[in-house]
């Protein structure tokens, strides 16, 4: 396996876009939603980006890209049909010893992105280790299918639990076979069909009063 699969924290990190089309603006948007202070380099900007810009949200440098603009940054997306520029933002990352990803360019890169599916906390990374990104892209269809939005309020559900839990002084290692029960119990299921009885009732069987459903929603809202 040649790639180390890891879960990146970039909250509050800076990080780099250099392209400022289609690819780059999908670039930017994912990090966003992670957290990261985001800066792109580019000449020319769609109309999302440039409203980005205007909001404050991203910071935009409309000009091409100098080795200057990797000082401070945690990691750097290179997003351009310009394989010259794309090997030059690669070997200038390295000598910085940092995260560098070059969109469809996995040989010139030190991570690549994965296709995901997305469920609220529930996030489903494919990978073929830039062998066929078109096959990632079939497989995350078909998650996505299989995955629904159910996932994400079960997710809150079980966090909400977990955070009851540790709250009334439950040990950690007490919580598995809780979380298990439940997990057999199908709620997922039951959410889908908004059968809050029920749910109800399987929170009750398995841990008693006072983890009722939508009690136990708002607390996570």
């Amino acid at each position: 396996m040649r790639y180390y699969p890891v879960n990146l924290d970039i909250r509050n990190r800076k990080c780099l876009v250099v392209g400022g089309g289609d690819v780059g603006t999908r670039k930017v948007m994912t990090l966003i939603e992670c957290g990261a202070v985001v800066t792109v380099v580019s000449p020319e900007a769609g109309e999302k980006l440039l409203g980005l810009a205007e909001s404050g949200t991203i910071a935009l440098k409309k000009r091409s890209y100098a080795g200057s603009d990797l000082e401070g940054m945690f990691l750097v997306i290179c997003a351009t049909d310009d394989e010259e520029l794309n090997r030059q933002v690669g070997r200038d990352a390295g000598k910085f010893n940092m995260l560098c990803n070059i969109a469809d360019r996995p040989e010139a890169c030190n991570f690549i992105l994965p296709a995901l599916v997305k469920r609220g906390d529930l996030v489903i990374a494919v990978s073929t280790s830039g062998k066929s990104p078109a096959f990632a892209k079939k497989i995350r269809k078909a998650l996505e299918k299989q995955y629904g939005v159910e996932y994400a309020d079960f997710l809150k559900l079980m966090g909400a639990i977990r955070k009851k839990l540790l709250s009334n002084s439950h040990e950690p290692e007490a919580h598995k076979p809780l979380f298990e029960k439940i997990i057999n119990k199908d709620i997922v299921q039951l959410i889908k069909n908004n059968d809050t009885d029920k749910i109800d009732s399987v929170l009750f069987e398995v841990l008693g009063e006072g983890y009722g459903y939508m009690d136990l929603m708002g607390q996570e809202e």
